[in-house]
């Protein structure tokens, strides 16, 4: 069977990947020609578990092409970015590109399958006419559906397999067609039900995600106000039998969380109030971290500052709608010199910038509690800086100690 997968980023890589290990004959296509080619050569800079060396073999045994443009298949995986314009509005524009570009290799039996995050009605309202208008009948003639990806950064080609899925089918035999393509590589269980409840399922989930994660922080700075400890309030709460809070941070990065919910506030803006008021909080909490950070800076006069991660979670080299990076933004904004560690980050992440971010400075600021920084010898660290002051917004030093001679805050706690 040949699939066709349309975007070849994060998830329809990964995805294009897995397929051609399962036995399927898959072209990955993208309109950038640069990044195909770098892939086609393995060059690219690929942090996921496991897929360089899937990729590799794909290509090897051409069970994987590569193209620009889309070709005859079986099936047609639509895996395009669904950015925000400047008014948090989702731009549709590479969905619809995507769309657009198979029309004309479409035939009768074949399957389209969305994985993209899309607003709710998408499918029904702008990928069904498209191929309707070519004379089709979808549920007959093409199986249209909407099938979102659930999967962790970092661990893509485990959760593709072992996650469960659902499909969502314009007609109930979209949804058996696709289901018994996705039971050929999917070891969780699979779900049918309608591609706009698949739709809103997706966006749901990632905005309880965002609800709850706001809650957490909008306790943390009440706590804060209160001189008491966030951490304990969270987890004593946490032994009530139902109670969940999430740890609360710095904010909420990443390519889902802080984009999902706009999808549903954008197309419900007088029904959605407490996603919109749960945005706020979050996109608002580098600010609040800032304000703290100020607090300390005036200690010293022409504070020379280190800061420690700047990727959106721990362990992670992915920075997109970072909070880590948002606070290195606002305080270089504001005049202060800053230097900026990470160790999984392509171009901060050498030895050299990490001694350099520290030699002579008075602040180390940790954003991001990544592994390496459990394991940093603190002694030589402290010892290169001048008068060291440490600012943990990561709760690292709770489980790390520190030399005697230096000030130590936890952001979170004060």
């Amino acid at each position: 069977m040949k699939v066709c997968v349309v975007g070849i980023g994060y998830i329809g890589l990964p995805t294009a990947c897995l397929l051609a290990s399962k036995g399927f004959h898959v072209l990955g296509v993208d309109i950038n020609e640069d990044y195909v080619y770098r892939i086609k050569t393995n060059s690219l800079s690929i942090k996921e578990k496991n897929l360089k060396e899937l990729l590799g073999k794909s290509l090897s045994n051409k069970s994987l092409i590569l193209d620009i443009r889309p070709n005859r298949a079986d099936v047609y995986i639509i895996c395009t970015p669904t950015p925000l314009d400047k008014d948090n509005n989702p731009d549709l524009s590479y969905l619809v590109e995507g769309i657009n570009s198979i029309l004309p290799y479409l035939s009768k039996g074949n399957i389209v399958i969305i994985e993209s995050t899309i607003p709710p009605k998408t499918t029904k309202e702008i990928v069904k006419p498209r191929i309707v208008s070519l004379g089709y009948e979808i549920g007959k003639d093409i199986y249209l559906a909407y099938c979102p990806e659930r999967v962790l950064p970092g661990n893509i080609l485990y959760e593709l397999v072992h996650n469960n899925r659902i499909i969502g089918g314009c007609t109930e035999n979209c949804s058996k067609k696709v289901k018994s393509l996705y039971k050929e590589f999917v070891e969780g269980e699979i779900y049918t039900t309608t591609a706009e409840i698949a739709e809103m399922v997706k966006l749901v989930e990632n905005s309880y995600r965002d609800v709850t994660i706001a809650l957490a922080n909008e306790i943390l700075i009440i706590c804060n106000k209160l001189k008491i400890d966030p951490y304990e309030v969270i987890s004593l709460a946490n032994n009530h039998p139902r109670v969940n809070l999430p740890d609360f941070g710095i904010g909420v990065g990443g390519h889902c969380l802080p984009i999902d919910p706009y999808f549903i506030i954008n197309s419900f803006p007088n029904s959605s109030k407490l996603l919109n008021t749960a945005r706020n909080i979050n996109n608002n909490m580098p600010d609040f971290i800032v304000s703290k950070i100020e607090k300390f800076l005036g200690k010293v006069k022409d504070p020379k500052i280190g800061v420690w991660g700047v990727s959106y979670k721990k362990n992670s080299s992915d920075i997109r709608n970072s909070p880590a990076l948002d606070i290195v933004n606002i305080l270089k904004d504001r005049g202060y010199d800053v230097k900026v560690y990470d160790p999984l980050i392509d171009g901060i992440n050498y030895d050299k910038i990490k001694y350099e971010s520290v030699e002579d400075s008075n602040f180390l600021i940790l954003l991001v509690n990544h592994d390496e920084f459990f394991e940093e010898d603190y002694k030589e660290i402290t010892r290169l800086m001048d008068r060291p002051i440490i600012l943990d917004g990561a709760n690292i030093f709770e489980k790390v100690s520190l030399p005697k001679n230096v000030e130590y805050y936890n952001l979170m706690n004060i």
